[in-house]
């Protein structure tokens, strides 16, 4: 192989020129990001049950479809999360390298199964099945710096103008809105008024189900028409309603007498939001946010660029009055990265050329083995898509390490060129006797390095997952270069080495300086190495005390996974006790801004009131704070590294008694929870623990975990305490009033919860009509029962106060279920 190379020299580089020209190819279509992508493939199921309780959504929703999707092909597990507010999130994860749009397409298929058995109202709100991207890669603020809008319009703004073309950037998986929703027709019903009218809440949605639709008319003068028919003309007719003053003038009854009963007589009309369950403040002025994701394996960088060169262009757009702001960006910390590890690669590069050069002593001889290192490096690349490989800190990292390997076997093969040419012989015939001896020690070499490397790639489990680029990168790397030093190497050999003459000068007297230093070095290790020789038992010796220091040190020195980094931000969490409102939240939160507002070191921070991030629910109790740090070069010192600002930030937080909060460092490696630490679930395998009894075991669990030294900032957002109302229905009295127990149970989800009726179109976009009890009517526990529904045998108008009766308890906002068993889930971190 050697000596074809030799005497065509040109198929040699012509070779290597095409591997480099490849592998430059292949690198602008590599997805770049900080470590492999190694979260599981993941599907979320999202349904709505409006007014129904935590315990209600797990029983009536998330339960049946739970049961439908365990056993798809290549589940791994699957977690559920239902709140009080109605919501179900299911996500359904897959093992490592089964295909999305495949584990999509078996779970809407098990989903669909199993919507026969969910509630209609569920069904009508709509079960929707989709690929989830595992964590935000930014979150953009809308906000307007004199408050000339407010959040409503905001956060609507952002969903009309600016997702749509968020969502059409290659690689962008979802954007999320974030402190509100889309815009909504709600309707406030006022039950006094109702009441005294003999009018119910079903009275007003059978209304506007029958005065908001949209119907096709037809066409006058269509086929099949007479010969001498000329013009065919399509009918239009008003259809869906659009504007508050068109709702408010719906006709709820009319009398024989002519008497007209409207909507606006009994309740208002209002384009307002779909709920009222967060709300957003960036820099604790009202704000729209979009969470933007990233599809795995997508190129973030590129994703990034488009994202900011978009929100410059819709920024053009925007009203007077408006700006936006990326408070929440991964890509920074993926750039560092990257520079850093280009900025070792450039170094070790000059390093290695200069100890080649040292030892060599011969400028010809030092640009043959540099010419090889792009060939293997570059060329490496090449391999990355087969492999499913991407541009992170692990390869890369592993191609640094790979420079000062890859230059080995283009060393060996001109040493022994040049000790051929030494002994007089031409550079053709030297390189030609030199390969003859050093081609079975270059294979043998390349094996043995790749049977270091290749064994990692195959270890299982996340460690092997997260190893493998490392590893195969440098054993590709290393079989390249063996390639080389068999092709391009000695074709260069050929062509460029004459026979060594000593040199002179400044660099004569520096490798004179040199040898003589390096053979006294050699000499010294030698005697060194004849005395381990003799001394067996020394050497013993020494290599216990080595293990056994190396032992003790691995007791002593902390150990993780990845360890956490300062990605220049960070996010807080904000939990109130138990049956806290959204004002009190909000109350709360302003005391948090206004601490991070006198921090040094950050740049803006939004909050999301009403929204656990750490849990990914919705509370009213709950609040979320995501800040930005100013750029690496502004923070010089520990005090403004992210973990002694968050240091700082524990100690001032600690002196706001209303809430627990905490701040928390966003996880170094994406896919693996919002917060870093870890997360582990507490099982009722039984099946039969009531949520008290779930709530004291967690409770145990908890206080022996905080007496472990080891655990800091242990906790869960699992509480079977939250104040609540239970409502008893005397079900033979409304038989005997006549009124049907569905009817009861509608009129208070209409009243507490909302109803969707249908919908209507505005902004060119299809919303949400809701009916509920206006804000005053639903203040206390009492306010159920002024409620009023219709008897079906005598039609009088009957207050839900004769039929039920009304008593607090206490019960949980938020259950958990894991592979089909109610658990709780438990975070914590490592003790600093």
């Amino acid at each position: 192989m050697g000596q074809f190379f030799i005497r065509r020299p040109i198929v040699a580089i012509v070779i290597s020129i095409l591997i480099v020209m490849l592998g430059v190819v292949t690198i602008k279509g590599l997805s770049v990001e900080q470590y492999p992508f190694l979260a599981p493939p993941n599907i979320r199921v999202t349904a709505t049950y409006p007014g129904a309780s935590a315990e209600a959504v797990e029983q009536s929703v998330a339960t049946p479809i739970e049961q439908e999707v365990n056993g798809v092909d290549r589940l791994i597990y699957m977690k559920s999360s239902n709140t009080s507010d109605g919501r179900m999130l299911l996500d359904v994860n897959f093992e490592v390298g089964t295909d999305q749009d495949m584990a999509n397409v078996l779970t809407q298929n098990r989903v669909s199964a199993a919507q026969a058995r969910l509630p209609q109202e569920a069904v009508q709100q709509g079960v929707t099945v989709k690929k989830q991207s595992p964590s935000i890669l930014m979150l953009i603020s809308v906000y307007s710096p004199k408050d000339a809008y407010d959040a409503n319009f905001l956060i609507n703004y952002c969903g009309i103008n600016l997702r749509d073309q968020l969502l059409r950037i290659p690689g962008i998986a979802q954007v999320d809105l974030f402190g509100g929703t889309d815009y909504g027709m709600r309707i406030w019903f006022r039950p006094d008024k109702l009441a005294k009218l003999g009018l119910t809440p079903a009275d007003v949605i059978s209304a506007i189900k029958e005065q908001n639709l949209q119907a096709p008319t037809g066409k006058v003068g269509g086929a099949p028409t007479p010969p001498d028919q000329e013009f065919t003309n399509t009918v239009s007719a008003p259809g869906r309603l659009v504007t508050v003053e068109e709702f408010e003038n719906i006709i709820v009854r009319q009398s024989a007498t002519g008497a007209v009963v409207r909507v606006k007589d009994v309740a208002r009309a209002e384009l307002g939001s779909q709920d009222y369950n967060s709300f957003g403040r960036l820099n604790g002025k009202p704000a729209g946010a979009m969470a933007v994701y990233l599809l795995p394996g997508a190129n973030q960088l590129k994703a990034s660029e488009a994202i900011y060169a978009t929100m410059e262009r819709a920024k053009g757009l925007f009203p007077p009055g408006m700006d936006y702001k990326i408070v929440y960006d991964t890509t920074p910390a993926v750039q560092a990265s990257i520079h850093e590890i280009m900025k070792t690669f450039v170094e070790a590069l000059i390093l290695v050329t200069l100890v080649v050069f040292i030892f060599l002593q011969n400028i010809r001889a030092t640009i043959i083995p540099m010419l090889t290192i792009p060939v293997s490096l570059i060329g490496t690349f090449i391999f990355f898509p087969l492999l499913g490989f991407s541009v992170n800190t692990l390869s890369m990292f592993g191609l640094v390490l790979a420079i000062g390997i890859v230059v080995d076997d283009a060393i060996v093969v001109v040493e022994a060129v040049i000790h051929h040419l030494e002994k007089g012989k031409s550079p053709r015939e030297a390189t030609i006797k030199a390969m003859e001896e050093v081609t079975a020690p270059v294979i043998g070499i390349a094996l043995i390095l790749s049977a270091v490397f290749i064994p990692v790639a195959l270890l299982g489990g996340l460690v092997g997952s997260m190893y493998k680029q490392f590893a195969l990168t440098i054993a590709i790397s290393v079989l390249l270069s063996a390639f080389n030093a068999l092709s391009l190497t000695p074709a260069l050999c050929a062509m460029l080495l004459k026979e060594p003459r000593p040199m002179r000068g400044p660099l004569g007297a520096f490798f004179r300086g040199f040898n003589k230093v390096f053979d006294a070095t050699t000499t010294g290790y030698v005697s060194v190495s004849r005395l381990l020789v003799r001394r067996g038992i020394l050497t013993i010796g020494i290599v216990a005390v080595v293990a056994v220091g190396a032992g003790l040190f691995a007791r002593v020195i902390p150990a993780g996974f990845i360890p956490d980094e300062d990605q220049g931000i960070f996010g807080v969490a904000v939990q109130l006790p138990p049956g806290a409102s959204l004002e009190r939240t909000s109350a709360v939160l302003k005391k948090v801004e206004e601490i991070l507002a006198k921090t040094d070191g950050l740049e803006s921070f939004q909050t999301i009131g009403g929204y656990g991030a750490v849990t990914n629910t919705y509370q009213p109790n709950y609040g979320s704070l995501f800040a930005r740090l100013k750029p690496w070069e502004e923070r010089k010192g520990e005090a403004l590294h992210v973990k002694g600002i968050m240091a700082v930030l524990t100690g001032q937080f600690a002196a706001i008694p209303e809430a627990v909060i905490f701040p928390f460092n966003i996880p170094t490696l994406a896919g693996f929870g919002a917060a870093s630490g870890f997360n582990f679930l507490l099982q009722d395998r039984s099946g039969s623990m009531t949520v008290e009894q779930l709530g004291e075991q967690t409770r145990k669990f908890l206080a022996a975990g905080r007496q472990r030294p080891e655990l800091g900032n242990l906790f869960t957002s699992f509480d079977p305490n939250f104040p609540q109302v239970r409502v008893d229905l005397d079900r033979e009295k409304a038989r005997t009033l006549g009124v049907p127990v569905n009817e009861v149970f509608q009129a208070m989800s209409a009243a507490l919860g909302g109803a969707y009726v249908n919908d209507f179109n505005r902004f060119g976009r299809l919303y949400r009509v809701y009916v509920q009890a206006d804000a005053a009517a639903r203040l206390k526990a009492e306010d159920i029962g002024k409620v009023y529904v219709r008897s079906k045998t005598t039609n009088e108008m009957i207050p839900l106060s004769t039929l039920v009766t009304i008593k607090n308890i206490a019960g949980t906002e938020l259950t958990t279920r894991f592979n089909l068993l109610r658990s709780v889930e438990i975070n914590g971190a490592p003790a600093l």
